[in-house]
């Protein structure tokens, strides 16, 4: 297999790693990076994804001021549709891989969506949360954690490349209260592990009725989190 070079980098993580120097023939080979982007979601060595966010809030940025510079006939309709497909991708892509905890990551985020809300003059008195509910609209750090509870979803129902149990253990006692799919969640010693797709939405998912996680498909799911949302505003907040 040919080697390539300047394809490979090298993160070393933990304070445990040696930094081992990678060579072949007394040639250093690999390069040593503090971060490197794949798939679209920037990895850092100490795992943390403030530098993601700003990658994510640059890109939203630019295409929501795009939008605001070219599109003279601001008619509510049309702008939302054209956030919903242009400028929120850029700040949800991947987000169950690196959902922020820190409250700088998410209001940096929230920061876009607070600019696309006062482009309508006629909401631009209102506080955030009253602007987001005339347009009904979801806060992006209740999307990020609603995608998280769809994620388990589509593992659990077998919707997904990935098994859950990769990430997850099922409690197999019998339960009595709540539904018959819930997860243990285990001790935890960092911050960081205790912030993990893994981990942090565990507490949602076991929250759920019976009726909820027997759902036939994603969108019958996706309805229901609707209603839960309705019933109990801030069960998707941190």
């Amino acid at each position: 297999m040919m080697f390539n070079m300047e394809k490979c980098k090298v993160i070393h993580y933990g304070k445990s790693s040696i930094n081992f120097k990678y060579s072949m023939h007394g040639k250093l080979l690999v390069e040593e990076v503090a971060s490197e982007k794949d798939l679209g979601v920037v990895i850092t060595k100490d795992l943390k994804v403030g530098q993601q966010c700003e990658e994510a809030y640059k890109k939203a940025s630019q295409m929501l001021g795009l939008i605001s510079r070219t599109i003279q006939f601001k008619d509510p309709a049309v702008l939302i549709s054209l956030y919903k497909s242009m400028v929120r991708p850029h700040m949800e892509n991947c987000s169950a891989a690196w959902n922020p905890h820190y409250v700088k990551d998410k209001a940096l985020l929230e920061r876009v969506q607070h600019r696309f809300t006062r482009m309508f003059p006629e909401l631009k008195d209102l506080t955030y949360s009253q602007r987001l509910a005339k347009l009904n609209l979801w806060s992006l750090e209740e999307r990020r954690n609603r995608a998280d509870l769809i994620e388990i979803f589509k593992m659990t129902k077998g919707f997904s490349a990935v098994s859950w149990t990769h990430f997850f253990t099922r409690i197999e006692s019998g339960v009595t209260r709540g539904h018959n799919w819930k997860l243990m969640k285990k001790g935890v010693r960092s911050d960081l592990r205790l912030r993990c797709f893994s981990h942090q939405s565990i507490n949602r998912w076991n929250c759920l009725t019976q009726a909820e996680v027997d759902a036939p498909s994603v969108n019958s799911f996706k309805n229901h989190r609707e209603k839960c949302r309705h019933r109990k505003m801030d069960f998707f907040m941190d």
